[in-house]
């Protein structure tokens, strides 16, 4: 080991000792002091913070949300591997909102292709719930893109707007494997499969899929889109005939959107915003945003730790490989699979 990094990590470990005194004097004084203001002001949750965009009145406040990326639940971000999307964080900021009264009003910006099945169901859900309890307004701001679980997610709201060029529909559910059976047959590698049941591999890459199977899966394709065609047909007021005109998996721009009822207003961000406020008389009302506990002192003497000893690009690289599960699942999901 050269001087130089000899000399990186005697600072490292000086640094690290530092930080873990402060941050447990800071944790102590957190603990016994600050407790019940962090409650006041992070709902539910006190590993979530929040940061004011505007407004003054914090007795009637805002809370806007933004899906931005795949929703799928592929875990927390770290310092050394960050995420687009955090979906068990996303859900703590809807749980949150449920126990602050505080929120009159939800501004949430999609900018998705969709996603999972499931997680775009456990959002769904809980939108509904805050609905159903808080009896609060929810506006949708479509941004770029907001099809397919990204359409499911804005069903609900009670006004969704969309700027004319956003790619909107997409409704539908989509599953797909890949099978490259012929190709191992070329050059000459053979798996050797051992099961309990004649279904048990079932759209394993090294077969074809039976008849049989085809329709099992087709079954399962055909009750997740019925399901997908009541959500649409609840939250926009649409007869299941109407919504199954556009249905089929086509997609939308803003203003097409607007004509097949998919969508209530042509509109930016601001204008959602504005909307909501002028609506439910929240013109001075603080809108905020939650955000991570950034850790202080503690994430930047990590973040010096990881950009020394942390993973080169390939070791990532080979991370993300390892730890991905690409076995197939129904997705509401527009674009490349």
């Amino acid at each position: 080991m050269n001087v130089k990094r000899w000399v990186a990590l005697v600072v490292a470990g000086v640094l690290l000792l530092f930080s873990l005194g402060i941050n447990t004097i800071f944790a102590l004084f957190k603990s016994d002091f600050l407790g019940n203001f962090d409650s006041l002001m992070a709902g539910n949750n006190l590993d979530v913070y929040e940061n004011v965009i505007e407004g003054n009145n914090f007795d009637k406040r805002i809370a806007y949300l933004k899906v931005d990326g795949t929703i799928q639940d592929i875990g927390s971000g770290t310092l050394w591997q960050p995420v687009a999307y955090d979906h068990q964080f996303f859900l703590e900021q809807l749980d949150n909102i449920l126990y602050d009264d505080s929120i009159q009003g939800v501004v949430l910006s999609v900018n998705s292709p969709g996603g999972g099945v499931k997680e775009s169901a456990d959002i769904y859900k809980k939108l509904v719930k805050i609905k159903e309890e808080r009896q609060i307004p929810i506006y949708v701001s479509m941004d770029s893109m907001a099809a397919s679980g990204g359409y499911y997610i804005a069903a609900p709201a009670d006004k969704i707007f969309a700027h004319r060029d956003t790619i909107t529909g997409s409704i539908g559910v989509i599953m797909q494997s890949i099978n490259y059976q012929a190709l191992a047959e070329k050059v000459g590698v053979k798996f050797e499969t051992f099961k309990s049941g004649a279904h048990k591999d079932m759209l394993s890459p090294m077969r074809e899929v039976t008849a049989e199977e085809r329709a099992m899966m087709q079954d399962m394709i055909n009750e997740t889109y019925e399901e997908f065609v009541d959500i649409v047909e609840q939250g926009r007021n649409m007869s299941e005939a109407d919504v199954k005109k556009v249905a089929d998996g086509r997609i939308f721009g803003g203003t097409k959107a607007l004509e097949a009822g998919l969508i209530d207003e042509i509109g930016d961000e601001e204008a959602v915003i504005a909307a909501l406020r002028a609506d439910y008389g929240l013109e001075d009302a603080a809108l905020f945003e939650y955000a991570y506990d950034t850790g202080g002192w503690q994430s930047y003497v990590g973040m010096k730790i990881g950009s020394i000893f942390g993973p080169s690009a390939e070791e990532k690289m080979l991370m993300k490989i390892m730890t991905d599960y690409s076995a197939p699942k129904m997705m509401y999901l527009y674009g490349e699979y």
